[in-house]
């Protein structure tokens, strides 16, 4: 089941939006503010974003610049009372992939879903996100805070690994097992150990990655 992330502060039309997509086959979580938001998608990609233009805390456009800066390819639709043409023109270049004006038809709004899932597929699955760090498996790139990084690839296997098993322990052995598989050359505890203190450096200490003293390491979410 395809999950959609709809921002929107006014509960009777995102109660009325959630109940109809739902009907439809779709899974549907509600965010009332830009803050609540972002904290959802740096823990999990959704497969497209409905995203209402004024929020109690901050605007729409900031929102989806800052996705776009951290996933290129998410799926976007404005949903908003902002039919203004300057205002229409603004959402598309802030990184909107469509624009819908309230009030709206729901029967046009899953038209409008169903043709941007077609063009894009679910791209649920094309990111993994945790904390500021995100991966974009399609094109092999690492983002922080919106910034590509250059690893490695020994690195991006690493962290590839940690990412894909987020939430749970990775022994030193299964990295190296991983490691191993993917680049078909011998590495040893010892490398490990100093690709995992370049990877740190390179994501500035992130607090999210985890050591496991006499385990190996984790990533995991942090508010």
């Amino acid at each position: 089941m395809l999950e959609i992330y709809y921002i929107e502060d006014d509960e009777t039309i995102a109660g009325t939006v959630k109940e109809y997509l739902e009907q439809c086959g779709y899974r549907v979580s509600i965010f009332g503010t830009i803050v609540g938001a972002k904290q959802a998608l740096k823990r999990k990609s959704p497969a497209l974003v409905l995203v209402d233009w004024n929020m109690p805390d901050g605007n729409g456009t900031q929102l989806v610049s800052w996705i776009r800066a951290r996933q290129k390819e998410l799926p976007v639709i404005f949903l908003t009372v902002r039919g203004d043409s300057g205002d229409i023109v603004r959402g598309f270049q802030n990184g909107a992939d469509d624009y819908v004006v309230k009030p709206f038809e729901l029967e046009v709004l899953l038209s409008r879903i169903k043709a941007l899932i077609r063009r894009t597929g679910d791209v649920s699955k094309q990111y993994l996100s945790c904390g500021a760090i995100s991966v974009d498996l399609k094109r092999t790139l690492v983002f922080q805070d919106g910034e590509e990084l250059s690893l490695s690839p020994l690195e991006y296997q690493l962290l590839l690994c940690l990412m894909q098993n987020k939430g749970r322990t990775v022994t030193r052995e299964r990295l190296l097992e991983k490691i191993w598989d993917s680049g078909g050359n011998y590495v040893n505890d010892n490398t490990l150990t100093v690709a995992m203190k370049r990877l740190r450096e390179k994501l500035h200490q992130p607090e999210n990655l985890k050591t496991v003293r006499s385990i190996g390491y984790r990533m995991e979410d942090v508010e």
